[in-house]
């Protein structure tokens, strides 16, 4: 008759490995996605009307199911090019009467008067548009006002935006207001 071998105390095992378990969770970080970045404007109080804008300061834009581009009536091939027809739109630097109006107003926080456009983007989309294509056309915005930002601050300044002082970016913030109107989107191709 052979020697019997003593079987493995496992009772501490669970209690280990929920140790372990809670140690991980607790150091780990955990990735978020924290989604596009922008401040809403307040809502309207009461029988407060929205303020009137003027046609010429807004560049419209539409994107249908198929991810085609439609920048103020007309077709964009490439979704790179809109970075470069937003900030054409909003500086205004030939005064094109087809584009957003750029005057010059006080900014307290700069002490002086400083160009600022009146420009805003009208971004609709249908339902079947694609969650890439609609974040490449949010890209393409944010980088064209991030641009502005950042070449208003070079020329003034002779720093990025991001090095600048709080004052200092308040003020660039009201000479680049990023206006950014975005509808309901439409559900023109049919799809859910």
């Amino acid at each position: 008759m052979g020697k019997k071998t003593p079987g493995l105390n496992t009772g501490s095992m669970a209690d280990i490995s929920f140790l372990l378990l809670t140690f991980f969770l607790l150091t780990s970080s955990i990735n978020t996605d924290q989604g596009i970045q922008r401040r809403l404007p307040p809502p309207l109080k009461g029988d407060e009307k929205p303020p009137k804008v003027n046609e010429r300061n807004v560049l419209k834009i539409l994107v249908n199911m198929y991810d085609q581009l439609l920048v103020n009536n007309e077709p964009m091939n490439n979704v790179n090019e809109l970075k470069a027809r937003a900030k054409e739109f909003i500086s205004n630097p030939t005064n094109n009467p087809h584009m957003a109006i750029v005057k010059l107003k006080y900014i307290e926080e700069l002490g002086r008067e400083a160009p600022v456009s009146d420009g805003i983007v009208s971004l609709q989309s249908d339902r079947g548009t694609s969650y890439k294509m609609y974040i490449a056309v949010q890209n393409q915005l944010a980088a064209a006002f991030d641009e502005l930002r950042n070449e208003y601050s070079h020329q003034n300044y002779g720093k990025s935006f991001d090095n600048l002082s709080e004052e200092q970016r308040k003020g660039v913030q009201k000479v680049v207001p990023i206006s950014i109107s975005e509808a309901e989107p439409s559900n023109y191709g049919g799809k859910k």
